[in-house]
């Protein structure tokens, strides 16, 4: 079974199209990039898988269950991510990371199993203690991605993890993902405009542009097929040579 299945989704705004009907699988236990310029229909994509946009048409699901009419189901197995996601600022970290844990623990043993995850991923040692306030916005990113993740999702939807982070934030970022979905076998779904971070993250990409899928394929069969050195040459050499330019 597929992780995701995308058919012919659409999303309306009014008059704008931000969907055009794309369709795509991603596989149990992949790292899979949704990638492409601002505007191009990732977030769009993202929100409609997290259940909290209703596509116009077209379906979708996750692990079998319809995001519309199963969404109830599908929350259960996710954990989504957002560009401009926020923590509460007056608490500590760590204070942060216990009540998000209750919220989604069974058991007492559970919430303790998460915390010690938590503070695993967020690698903030001692800041923990602080108050999110007073924190970076790589150490907020951190403590936001260790909330997702310590609850252990089968399918974690993360959009532009890293955005607007420094080399060593966005580097720690990628390696925390990564070998998060070796060692719990999570699926990641990830969105993102930076197109040579994905490239060395992701297992296969999926290239958006104006509401449509240009391209799938893995990071090294897309740079072969169009004799490309990085994924943004390949986006480029599409855009220009088969949408007829930017």
């Amino acid at each position: 079974m597929a992780a995701i299945k995308v058919e012919d989704l659409e999303k309306d705004y009014g008059k704008v199209k931000a969907l055009k009907g794309i369709s795509f699988e991603v596989k149990e236990g992949e790292i899979f990039g949704l990638i492409g310029p601002n505007g191009a229909g990732k977030s769009t994509t993202l929100k409609i898988l997290a259940t909290l946009l209703s596509p116009t048409g077209g379906r979708a699901e996750i692990f079998g269950y319809d995001v519309v009419k199963r969404a109830d189901d599908v929350r259960k197995l996710i954990s989504y991510l957002p560009e401009e996601a926020g923590a509460y600022k007056n608490l500590t970290g760590w204070e942060y990371l216990t009540f998000m844990a209750k919220l989604y623990a069974k058991t007492g043993k559970s919430v303790e199993e998460m915390l010690e995850l938590g503070r695993e991923i967020s690698d903030l040692g001692k800041r923990l203690n602080d108050k999110i306030s007073t924190y970076s916005k790589g150490m907020t990113r951190k403590l936001l991605l260790a909330r997702a993740l310590m609850v252990k999702p089968k399918l974690a939807i993360l959009d532009e993890p890293a955005s607007g982070l420094d080399i060593v934030n966005a580097y720690v970022i990628r390696k925390n993902i990564k070998n998060f979905a070796r060692s719990e076998g999570v699926t990641f779904f990830i969105s993102s405009h930076n197109m040579l971070e994905v490239e060395f993250l992701c297992d296969r990409v999926a290239l958006i542009n104006e509401g449509v899928i240009v391209e799938i394929g893995t990071p090294r069969e897309l740079k072969e097929k169009y004799g490309a050195e990085n994924l943004e040459e390949v986006f480029m050499d599409i855009v220009e040579n088969t949408l007829g330019g930017v």
